[in-house]
């Protein structure tokens, strides 16, 4: 991201800042996938959709 603004607002946060922020992207992105997961597939449990979105967050490097 090229957006000097975007720095500059980032470095004016402190680290308990950045990491709060980082967690808000990643349950973001958990919740995110899990909707997905339950409108391809309506018919799964909640207990079914949580295990899909682990494996999906597990192996996302690979």
């Amino acid at each position: 991201m090229d957006d000097p603004e975007y720095w500059n607002i980032i470095r004016a946060m402190t680290p308990e800042q950045k990491l709060a922020t980082a967690q808000r992207l990643y349950d973001s992105a958990r919740e995110l996938k899990a909707a997905g997961f339950r409108m391809q597939h309506p018919d799964w449990t909640e207990e079914q959709v949580q295990a899909a979105v682990r494996k999906a967050f597990l192996y996302a490097g690979d």
